[in-house]
């Protein structure tokens, strides 16, 4: 009785043969595929990429490519001249000049005139911003209007020629009457105050890694804008800072979040607190600074997450790819302007005591590093 229940060697064999033939098959084309794939690849690339003029006709056939960057940073610069006309927390423009100004009075041996070519446009930008904090009280950052008022108070303390146009910007600016007082927001002299050695710093630097297994307990907010503060001061073209952080910590907008990145997958839904950087592409006029919203929010994205790990906690960056599919679920999901490019996701958590990483050798110094 038992007997007839079994499988005859015979057929069992047969039956696992023909199952291994079909694997084989299986792999075979899939390894066929790849190659074909990989070969159209090659001579389509070869072809394309070998001229400017090719790659030119190839991109203005197939224009759906790039064509959301595109689009965001011809609408950033047309938004860039509108806000200028608009209230605003911060004025983008205001700050770059202003910054223009600091590294005016630094330079060694510093001009007996400078700025002539953009002092009065800075003092039209101040005066916008005057106005604002006159007749909106608390709708502008007040450390960034303290700032420009410091500045330009050195820059024509400073500036005790007689030129006709600075002269003139002086009147305007007193004119102007900001009832702040003066806060000693101007350049100084830096002074290595700093006790942490080198070794300590890599410590810190090797001690942090790509956390992917969190405990599942709420991420202080109070910890996470200890972190942004260090962030925020990473460097910043014209210290315009043209980012934001967006910050989710509710465990369904968590997840929502999360899983919409191709980078989540298997372990997203552990994940306690998760930071979308934005780019603000609104805060250039020009289309040759359209990079500067990846530079500046990676740079402050590094420190952020340093400074996390001395606040026990631990991250993980998460890779955004330029897909438009996704693109367009980000966007509606965090009510993003086309202008807001995001720029890659951050885990944030305590990390699982057995949760294990990847060990992830890095590049030797010989295959990166080159002098001269």
């Amino acid at each position: 009785m038992t007997s007839s229940l079994l499988i005859p060697p015979t057929s069992g064999g047969s039956f696992l043969l023909n199952k291994l033939k079909g694997i084989a098959k299986d792999l075979l084309a899939i390894t066929w595929i790849r190659r074909i794939y990989e070969t159209v690849n090659r001579v389509f690339l070869e072809s394309f990429g070998s001229s400017r003029v090719l790659t030119h006709f190839f991109y203005f056939v197939s224009f759906i490519t790039f064509n959301r960057e595109q689009a965001a940073v011809l609408r950033g610069r047309r938004n860039y001249y509108r806000n200028k006309r608009r209230d605003r927390v911060t004025h983008v423009e205001l700050r770059r000049n202003i910054h223009r100004l600091e590294k005016g009075l630094i330079m060694r041996p510093r001009r007996d005139v400078f700025a002539r070519d953009y002092i009065t446009e800075t003092i039209e930008f101040y005066e916008q911003a005057v106005r604002q904090c006159q007749h909106s009280p608390g709708t502008m950052d007040q450390g960034e209007m303290d700032w420009s008022h410091d500045v330009l108070t050195e820059y024509f303390r400073v500036a005790t020629g007689e030129d006709a146009t600075v002269q003139a910007a002086r009147a305007r600016f007193e004119h102007a009457a900001y009832e702040g007082e003066f806060a000693g927001k101007v350049p100084y002299v830096k002074k290595q105050l700093s006790d942490m050695t080198y070794d300590e710093l890599q410590s810190l630097v090797m001690q942090r890694r790509s956390v992917r297994w969190f405990e599942q307990k709420q991420v202080p907010r109070e910890l996470i804008d200890k972190a942004l503060w260090l962030g925020r001061q990473a460097p910043t073209a014209c210290n315009r800072l043209p980012y934001e952080f967006r910050v989710f910590d509710d465990p369904e907008q968590v997840r929502t979040v999360s899983s919409i990145p191709f980078g989540t997958a298997g372990y997203g839904h552990n994940i306690p607190a998760i930071v979308v950087v934005v780019g603000k592409l609104e805060s250039y006029f020009s289309p040759r600074d359209r990079h500067a919203i990846y530079v500046d929010g990676s740079l402050a994205a590094m420190q952020f997450m340093l400074a996390l790990e001395t606040l026990g906690l631990s991250s993980s960056v998460i890779n955004w790819p330029d897909f438009e599919p996704l693109e367009r679920k980000m966007q509606k999901t965090l009510d993003l302007e086309l202008t807001d490019r995001v720029v890659m996701l951050v885990a944030v958590g305590y990390a699982h005591p057995e949760g294990m990483v990847p060990y992830s050798e890095k590049k030797g110094l010989e295959t990166f590093r080159r002098y001269n």
